[in-house]
């Protein structure tokens, strides 16, 4: 289980995000959050900054 914190770009504002993904390894933790922020809020990955990640 790792836990993400970061910031992602929703028109001209920035929005706080915390997620909690389950995955076996950091990589794909990493692609599963950006697919899942992509679907849900249309967001491109290049508008997503992943400040912390922690294994939990």
């Amino acid at each position: 289980m790792w836990k993400f914190v970061g910031k992602m770009k929703m028109g001209k504002k920035w929005v706080k995000f915390t997620k909690e993904i389950d995955a076996p390894k950091k990589e794909r933790a990493i692609e599963i959050l950006y697919s899942d922020l992509g679907s849900k809020h249309k967001v491109p990955r290049r508008s997503i900054k992943i400040e912390s990640v922690e294994e939990i």
